[in-house]
């Protein structure tokens, strides 16, 4: 997994989850840094070093699919996974949708995830030197 800029951003309003992501993704080699909510990302100055971003799709405050949203409008073009407790059909389509790379619900394989983040990074790749994500 190698992408110019390879920071892989995690917002999650649960503390286990994010420290259990950052454990699983830093043994693979990359850059992690975690959010506690959505506001905490935006604010954090850290946009632009975002490779890929695991976003929890319920949180306090904005909503995963709320932050999603605002990212395209600003046209932030980051690739994102999901996470989520709550299995929601009308979630999944909307973040799909809207380019997300995938959709997990927990509890899933550590796999899922980190085929996810190949793909996200893989993704951002392409967007990096100008081609079209495939």
């Amino acid at each position: 997994m190698s992408v110019e800029r390879s920071v892989v951003m995690i917002v999650d309003d649960d503390k286990s989850m994010r420290r259990a992501a950052r454990r699983l993704i830093n043994s693979f080699g990359l850059a992690v840094e975690t959010f506690a909510s959505a506001d905490d990302f935006l604010t954090s100055g850290r946009i632009e070093a975002t490779a890929c971003l695991v976003l929890d799709v319920h949180m306090p405050g904005l909503s995963g699919l709320e932050l999603q949203s605002h990212l395209i409008a600003s046209e932030y073009h980051i690739p994102i996974i999901f996470i989520t407790a709550f299995a929601d059909e009308t979630a999944q389509t909307q973040a799909l949708a809207a380019g997300a790379c995938r959709y997990l619900v927990k509890p899933f394989e550590e796999d899922d995830l980190l085929d996810g983040i190949r793909q996200a990074l893989q993704r951002q790749n392409l967007t990096l030197r100008g081609e079209p994500p495939s």
